[in-house]
């Protein structure tokens, strides 16, 4: 692993994560982001300054961008867009009323996505099902949290789903989204102390054989959920030993005709947080 700081404003860090060409290694010795998520405990602001002031190297010219996350669960809300209620109602085959019931209700819907060894970084392949025909990426904003679910920065995340499998009966969900390189984050973590959603602008667009096929925006202001309220539910009845990073959802879906196909190129841009990148293959 290999590690590099880019030092924004004040309280604020972020980071980037390597595999360097020559072997794993780090840009800080000792440095390790599950015992700083730990001890950022209580003290996230003070924390997160001492990062800022640490100095941190370039990466090598031969480095490859990994997920910047250690062994952090990631974990996802749904429907937390209107325009994702939509689209889970216009895939559904029983007529979606159980998505339009979630989009109300006091709980959100939060689902367990994947591990670490699932989880790619920009640059790398992240992956659509041998067994579907209809495939999407899912751009959102991701919050890494600490043991104590405080929130310590923001990434980029890309939840790939099977919106086949889900629409064919909504218990499929764990097929639809977790599997083999289906999640995407990166390519960078802006540590941050912010407590509730910060206003951006997300894009997406999607290349096939050097055209684009499809591109769309949201922003985080139509987000439907508070963050608060989601680290709430989430955090109920649960530990996470080495905090979690959690996808807050999408306000970006595909035209009903569109489907993912290997060999296509997938930009999400993030202002702040900068584009994370990935082409595609079936996995």
């Amino acid at each position: 692993m290999y590690l590099s700081k880019v030092t924004l404003q004040s309280g604020q860090a972020q980071w980037t994560r390597h595999d360097a060409f020559e072997g794993p290694r780090t840009a800080l010795p000792g440095f390790s982001l599950d015992q700083w998520l730990r001890h950022t405990s209580g003290r996230v602001t003070s924390a997160i300054a001492e990062i800022s002031a640490l100095d941190g190297a370039p990466s090598e010219p031969h480095s490859t961008p990994a997920p910047p996350i250690e062994s952090q669960e990631v974990w996802a809300a749904g429907v937390t867009y209107e325009r994702s209620r939509e689209a889970r109602q216009e895939e559904a085959q029983d007529g979606g009323d159980v998505y339009a019931r979630v989009y109300g209700a006091e709980r959100p819907e939060l689902f367990f996505k994947a591990l670490p060894h699932n989880v790619v970084g920009s640059g790398q392949h992240v992956g659509i099902r041998s067994d579907s025909r209809w495939n999407v990426p899912e751009p959102e904003l991701g919050v890494l949290l600490n043991p104590a679910m405080k929130v310590v920065g923001f990434t980029i995340g890309n939840d790939m789903s099977s919106r086949d499998i889900e629409g064919e009966n909504p218990l499929y969900l764990p097929q639809a989204k977790v599997y083999t390189a289906s999640c995407a984050l990166g390519p960078s973590l802006l540590l941050t102390d912010q407590r509730s959603f910060p206003v951006l602008d997300i894009h997406i667009t999607i290349a096939r054989d050097g055209h684009q096929v499809f591109s769309g925006s949201t922003s985080t202001a139509r987000l439907h959920r508070r963050l608060d309220e989601l680290i709430d539910y989430l955090s109920r009845s649960n530990t996470f030993p080495d905090g979690a990073v959690l996808l807050t959802g999408t306000g970006i879906v595909p035209p009903l005709d569109f489907t993912l196909q290997a060999g296509d190129r997938i930009d999400i841009t993030i202002e702040g947080l900068g584009t994370l990148s990935n082409p595609v293959k079936v996995v």
